[in-house]
């Protein structure tokens, strides 16, 4: 069982509509908060070689790349961490504070606590202005399917390339490209850290409608073995995209670099090349 499959089972005691997205949503004033949690450990979140501060960085990062898949602006950060060791604390807490600054966020409190690994969780919250936020759910048919970045980038520092291991250690949300893509009415967005495949049947999951990518559109990780590097590009996680689709008379968005992948069709599923497209990529998994 995987975690998606693990999540159905307790989608009757929690807001279903929410439980779909990167983010909640709650109303603010006259904003909208989006507010997410995240947690990162030792034994499957960490690569080896990581130092401290990166690890901070990465807990932070990947909850400020949920909050940019809402097109939503970060704002603050709470993070526990569970420490097999008191000393790693404060490198931790330095990694994850320049993340937060980077993005425009304040570390605004959080707990402390002795756990047998290191466990990090970090709670996100963002703003957003109510006709700019993008959900998962609102892909029309002919709609193009964009991406930012290459993805695949950060499977491959995995695989022993080291051109990319600044991908994999020290991701970069996509903060800014998400709120211009709010800003210019894209229809549906997502981040891409399980990988493109499985965020594209993400999408496909609450929306009533289809998704058909080309792989020459594909962008690939340079100096990498074609086969392996499109292979790595669909199914790798651990890049902090943005997936996104919008209506083309939208193009181009100032500030966002992104590449058209394929289009938004009517008949249900996810296509690559006019075939079925596995739901594949990084899940965590239970054995029965």
């Amino acid at each position: 069982m995987d975690d998606r499959a693990l999540l159905s089972e307790i989608l009757d005691l929690v807001d279903r509509e929410q439980a779909g997205d990167d983010c909640a949503v709650l109303p603010c004033g006259d904003r909208l908060l989006v507010v997410t949690t995240d947690m990162v450990h030792e034994a499957t979140d960490f690569p080896p070689g990581m130092t401290e501060w990166q690890k901070g960085w990465m807990a932070a990062a990947v909850t400020v790349s949920d909050i940019a898949a809402m097109g939503a602006s970060p704002v603050a950060l709470l993070i526990a961490a569970g420490l097999d060791r008191p000393e790693r604390l404060r490198p931790l807490m330095e990694g994850a504070a320049a993340c937060s600054r980077r993005y425009g966020a304040a570390i605004v409190g959080g707990d402390i606590d002795r756990h047998r690994e290191l466990t990090v969780v970090t709670t996100g919250l963002g703003t957003v202005e109510p006709g700019r936020i993008v959900r998962r759910r609102g892909s029309r048919p002919g709609d193009l399917v964009g991406l930012t970045g290459v993805p695949g980038r950060a499977q491959a520092a995995l695989e022993g390339y080291p051109a990319f291991r600044e991908h994999l250690l020290e991701p970069q949300p996509r903060v800014e490209e998400g709120m211009a893509l709010g800003r210019a009415g894209a229809t549906a967005m997502m981040d891409t850290s399980d990988g493109l495949a499985l965020s594209l049947h993400d999408l496909q999951a609450v929306n009533d409608c289809g998704y058909a990518i080309t792989s020459d559109l594909l962008p690939l990780p340079a100096g990498v073995p074609e086969a392996q590097a499109r292979s790595f590009a669909l199914f790798g996680g651990g890049d902090y995209d943005l997936l996104f689709t919008i209506p083309e008379a939208r193009l181009p968005v100032p500030g966002v670099e992104g590449r058209i992948i394929g289009r938004v069709v009517q008949e249900p599923g996810v296509l690559l090349d006019g075939e079925p497209l596995p739901a594949r990529g990084y899940a965590h998994v239970w054995e029965k």
